[in-house]
């Protein structure tokens, strides 16, 4: 018979990292070692969305420093000694350059020289635009730049602390996976080089949206980050692949409408008055021949004939195509369905590897994703490695072109080891994601006993739509080890109890 108390469900507890991972443990050493499982948590001021936004502050000041040198002289009075610093910025050359300090309103104004308009997405243009009001127009053209810098420097800071803060919540019972954001030596390094970290916060609270099952709140953001960056649009296509496996329809079809929706109202008014300035973008990245970082790079500088600039396109296309479908065959045929994370990983990290540019700043996008994806700190601290390895080996080739002496920085050949490096470190990442998905019992995420947790309405789904071996043994749920509990949501969102 009752008994007249309430039963539920008990909620377990938050995953710590260094009671499953051996170089996070190691690392607790530094701040007195692992904490205990007496300790009084949630009781604090010191919560960990608090202590990760905080230290994702602390980190991206000290990236700050790091420019320092150019700041104070190498960005105006040397092209090779901003370079050697390995402080170069492209955000107080263009406050000139793309005519801010004139006045000239982006897509609409002609730019002197070959560049004609502003080569940036319409959302990213408005960002440059507004930190452009907020520096103040008296002084040297010098220290214009450098108030330029320093505003976008500060309206970047809160951009990383959206991330960090993003990621932290995204999976509910893993919060301290947020410090591999927080604390991702390329993040600091690279988060003042360009406007990147705009689309790459809207992106990051998009993914907290979808964990939450508010699929038109992600559509939104979702389509806000594409029209600060390009990138964004692709974790789409993963997202319909899932959602075709789980039979989530009603959903994606919500994501996708607020994605266009979103899009539409911020390009819509650019594209009916100043359409030349608008199509800018999409031109200069149609023209725009091979670039630094990319394996075309290495190709092009060791053959007598290089490609030509349509030919590459069309290849990088096939690549990136073959990509998405390797992605849509993985995500139905695997024996469990693959988390949203780790597809988003997979498809932005393909576009990356595949596309004819991977600027340093690139790795900004990966780095939330890459936390969600795989929160291993081994895996993840190899890939900073390679980047950071590759964040100098730029500079230094920079400083070896412009100044034509080797002593000064380094050779071609030695830039093109510094590609493989970065290269190779984004491809381990993808192959321990895969292993992952086909072996989901190595995956740090779904070992802790959690289904998908940034998966929203797909988290704990019964599968509809199967392929290969997956199909045979079971249709549906049935192939999942333990039941799920979305302790994420209320129920009015679409969680459970």
């Amino acid at each position: 018979m009752p008994s007249g108390k309430t039963t539920s469900v008990h909620e377990p507890d938050p995953v710590r990292p260094t009671e499953e991972d051996r170089v996070a443990a190691a690392g607790s050493e530094l701040i007195g070692g692992p904490i205990g499982r007496r300790a009084l948590l949630g009781r604090s001021w010191w919560t960990p969305v608090r202590v990760i936004a905080l230290v994702a502050i602390g980190v991206f000041a000290l990236g700050l420093v790091q420019k320092a040198p150019c700041y104070n002289g190498a960005w105006f009075f040397g092209a090779s000694s901003q370079y050697t610093h390995a402080c170069y910025s492209d955000i107080p050359h263009l406050y000139q350059g793309r005519g801010f300090a004139d006045g000239l309103v982006p897509y609409f104004d002609r730019l002197p020289g070959d560049m004609e308009y502003l080569e940036y997405p319409v959302l990213t243009g408005v960002f440059m635009e507004v930190a452009a009001w907020l520096t103040p127009g008296s002084g040297s053209i010098q220290h214009q730049e450098q108030w330029y810098w320093m505003v976008n420097a500060g309206m970047l800071m809160a951009c990383a602390a959206v991330i960090a803060v993003c990621v932290t919540r995204t999976h509910a019972r893993r919060p301290w996976d947020g410090l591999l954001v927080a604390l991702a030596p390329a993040f600091a390094l690279t988060a003042t080089i360009n406007w990147d970290l705009l689309a790459v916060a809207l992106t990051a609270a998009a993914m907290l949206m979808w964990s939450r099952g508010r699929a038109l709140a992600f559509g939104v953001l979702l389509g806000l980050a594409t029209a600060a960056k390009l990138y964004p649009v692709l974790i789409l296509g993963p997202l319909l692949v899932l959602c075709w496996r789980a039979g989530r329809w009603r959903q994606y079809c919500t994501a996708l409408g607020g994605a266009a929706v979103a899009w539409i109202v911020v390009n819509g008014p650019v594209m009916l008055f100043a359409f030349d300035g608008w199509s800018k973008f999409y031109t200069f990245s149609q023209e725009r021949g091979v670039d630094f970082g990319s394996f075309w790079l290495i190709l092009a500088q060791n053959s007598d004939d290089p490609i030509a600039t349509e030919t590459v396109n069309t290849l990088a296309t096939l690549l990136m195509l073959l990509c998405c479908a390797g992605v849509a065959a993985l995500t139905l045929t695997a024996p469990r369905r693959p988390r949203f994370a780790q597809l988003a990983f997979l498809i932005v990290a393909a576009f990356i590897l595949t596309n004819k540019v991977y600027s340093p700043q690139y790795v900004l996008w990966l780095v939330p994703l890459a936390a969600l994806a795989r929160p291993k700190w081994r895996d993840f601290l190899i890939w900073q490695a390679c980047e950071v390895t590759y964040f100098l080996g730029i500079w230094m080739y920079l400083a070896y072109t412009t100044s034509g002496d080797a002593h000064k920085g380094l050779p071609t050949d030695g830039y093109h080891w510094a590609i493989g490096a970065h290269l190779a470190g984004t491809l381990f990442l993808c192959v321990m994601v895969v292993r992952d998905i086909l072996m989901p019992d190595r995956d740090p995420v779904r070992r802790s006993g959690d289904d998908d947790p940034s998966g929203g309405v797909l988290d704990g789904a019964e599968d509809v739509f199967v392929l290969g071996p997956a199909a045979r043994p079971a249709r549906h749920a049935a192939h999942f080890e333990a039941p799920q509990v979305d302790w994420g949501r209320t129920p009015a969102e679409g969680g459970s109890l």
